[in-house]
């Protein structure tokens, strides 16, 4: 039961995020927006240990582990989303994305010595293809420009980098770092590592002060950072990165849905059958596990 909710929660909220970074995106650069997001999520998470008493002391390995942990999962990797939306359209992100749970049964594998089964790969195979089918008119217009194949590269990048960062969290995980508190460095690494980007490459830091930005801004750093990141990383230490992974699959799903409420998207039979595809790649993986 309890995995079954830290799924749904992580699904629910990173699927109502996407309308949210649409607010981010305008007068404030795309990565200044990230260092904002991780830096306030951060805050927030430091003082909720030290107001519990929570321990904050680790090894300068597991710092270490900590740094790259934000690297990899709170800093550059999100930054390549939002400039990889500014050249290729958001479906072709959904489906490039969902790649990620191929990525995590292959790292795992190397990483951390996880078997590959293939009802997890067929798993992934079919919901995939759901993703494509309810994308498919934005692939299908996908013009190979020198900005385009740019955009896709930046993505790819990103989800390699959110791969490993899944499996920096599984290990550290494994060796007994608490979730809470290791979330809490690894946003303030990651958002370190954005400002010393932003410094180094002469970013300006403005900020909106429009009630949409803020709103949004709190949003993705509390519900969107805080919490769905806290309900995935639990997930992962509790089920593997692999299987976590698969939620993100849903993420575009639940995006859509909330989508055809607040911007009118029309769902088709092309579209309907992508998401029976996607629910069944989900069921095939995750049944037997979620259920135990």
């Amino acid at each position: 039961m309890k995995n079954k909710l830290l799924y749904i929660v992580t699904v629910l909220i990173w699927g109502s995020t996407w309308i949210a970074i649409k607010y981010q995106l305008g007068s404030v650069d795309p990565l200044i927006s990230t260092f904002y997001r991780f830096a306030l999520a951060a805050l927030i998470l430091i003082l909720f240990c030290y107001v519990r008493g929570l321990n904050m002391r680790f090894s300068l390995k597991d710092h270490m582990f900590l740094v790259l942990f934000g690297f990899l999962l709170f800093s550059v990797s999100y930054w390549m989303v939002y400039l990889a939306e500014v050249y290729i359209t958001s479906g072709v992100v959904a489906v490039t994305f969902s790649a990620i749970v191929f990525m995590n049964i292959i790292n795992g594998h190397i990483f951390l010595q996880k078997p590959i089964k293939g009802q997890m790969v067929a798993g992934a195979l079919i919901g995939i293809i759901g993703i494509g089918f309810i994308f498919f008119p934005e692939i299908k217009s996908f013009d190979f420009s020198d900005k385009s194949v740019q955009g896709l590269g930046m993505c790819f990048l990103s989800v390699v980098m959110a791969s490993l960062g899944n499996i920096v969290s599984a290990r550290n995980s494994e060796k007994g770092l608490p979730v809470v508190q290791a979330n809490a460095l690894g946003m303030a690494y990651g958002a370190l590592i954005m400002l010393l980007i932003a410094i180094f490459i002469g970013k300006e830091f403005t900020l909106s002060f429009s009630t949409s930005y803020l709103v949004s801004l709190f949003y993705l750093a509390i519900f969107g950072s805080i919490i769905a990141f806290g309900s995935y990383l639990t997930l992962i230490g509790e089920i593997g990165a692999d299987k976590a992974s698969y939620a993100i699959m849903l993420v575009p799903v639940v995006a859509l849905i909330i989508s055809s409420f607040c911007e009118g998207y029309v769902w088709n039979l092309q579209s309907v059958f992508g998401l029976v595809l996607v629910l069944a790649g989900n069921f095939m993986a995750l049944y037997k596990k979620v259920s135990a």
